[in-house]
């Protein structure tokens, strides 16, 4: 897979060969927390207070895992306080890349690469979005999905944020024990089914995904959200997989056991989630595809992007028949 290695940007086909034909993905490796006086968080190191206009995200509007701190952005009220770059959704031997329609709007850069080397001129592994930029220290934050979301879930809250709370501490243990399976099945999973290179790998992770997909499927018959009666950070790490399904995993995954819209109960919840105030404006289904489709080439040599799925998420839902406590407005 490509990488920087001592700064230095190497193009190295993907190869599972040392992993038994399994996809394993890479730890990120800038885990820095923004807090509302810039003590330390988890894990790193402190000095990156809560500021309005300090930070900059760095995104794909195809990528799921930068799709959810997209939402957050939106969802926390955080879009006047925190700038946002995209980059373009074609990857190809540069990695991700700026351009006159996707530019870089802090430094003008090119190669999307040339922001980790700028945070650390010998930097060794993936380069890969999102990444939480300091404008101040001109370094990367976190490149982190799930740690970006919780920083915008509340160490902005002081300076103006919408206060509705997706990771509630008296709900805590319930979010990180449905994010567990979720995780290595569903986000991961499709992965580790498009990627797999041998039958044995492909068909363990298929059989995990389908298998944590109808487990969701049952429990949100009874409820609306995966948390109950409460939206949380677990609903939209959730739903970033989901809202790709149909256009993109089923084929070019080999995902296709059942599409999400021949789930009764997953299709409408994704509706539900997709028709929250703003989230739409998040979803960005042609650039999905294009990277998917095109980037992919050991997947889809031909780089042709189809025309289709019909997509019908603005479609009425029956989820508002189960109780719901404080949506964002």
């Amino acid at each position: 897979m490509s990488h920087l290695k001592d700064g230095v940007w190497h193009f190295v086909p993907r190869n599972t060969k040392r992993t038994g034909g399994k996809f394993v993905r890479q730890e990120s490796q800038f885990r820095n927390w923004i807090t509302p006086d810039g003590s330390p968080g988890p894990t790193g190191k402190g000095g990156f207070e809560a500021e309005t206009g300090r930070y900059h995200l760095y995104v794909s509007l195809a990528c799921p895992w930068a799709h959810r701190t997209l939402i957050f952005r939106k969802l926390k009220g955080l879009e006047d306080m925190i700038g946002v770059s995209v980059v373009d959704p074609q990857t190809l031997k540069e990695g991700w890349e700026f351009n006159d329609e996707f530019p870089d709007h802090l430094y003008g850069s090119s190669r999307f690469y040339e922001l980790y080397v700028k945070a650390d001129p010998n930097y060794s592994g993936r380069v890969s979005v999102p990444a939480l930029w300091d404008k101040k220290q001109n370094t990367i934050v976190s490149n982190e999905s799930s740690e970006i979301i919780r920083m915008f879930n509340s160490a902005f809250d002081g300076l103006g944020a919408t206060e509705f709370d997706f990771y509630p501490e008296d709900l805590r243990a319930e979010i990180d024990e449905i994010n567990e399976p979720v995780y290595k099945n569903v986000n991961n999973g499709v992965y580790r089914c498009g990627f797999s290179t041998t039958q044995d790998a492909y068909e363990e992770a298929f059989q995990n995904l389908f298998s944590t997909l109808d487990m969701v499927e049952e429990r949100l018959s009874e409820q609306r959200f995966l948390i109950g009666d409460r939206l949380t950070e677990a609903d939209w790490r959730l739903f970033t997989t989901l809202v790709r399904f149909d256009a993109v995993y089923v084929g070019h995954f080999k995902c296709n056991l059942r599409r999400i819209a021949d789930f009764p109960v997953l299709s409408n919840y994704l509706s539900d989630l997709y028709q929250v105030r703003g989230v739409r404006e998040t979803v960005d289904i042609d650039q999905i595809k294009r990277h998917y489709y095109f980037s992919h080439e050991t997947v889809n040599p031909t780089r042709i992007i189809p025309i289709g799925p019909a997509l019908f998420l603005d479609k009425p839902h029956d989820r508002d028949r189960f109780p719901a406590v404080g949506l964002p407005e």
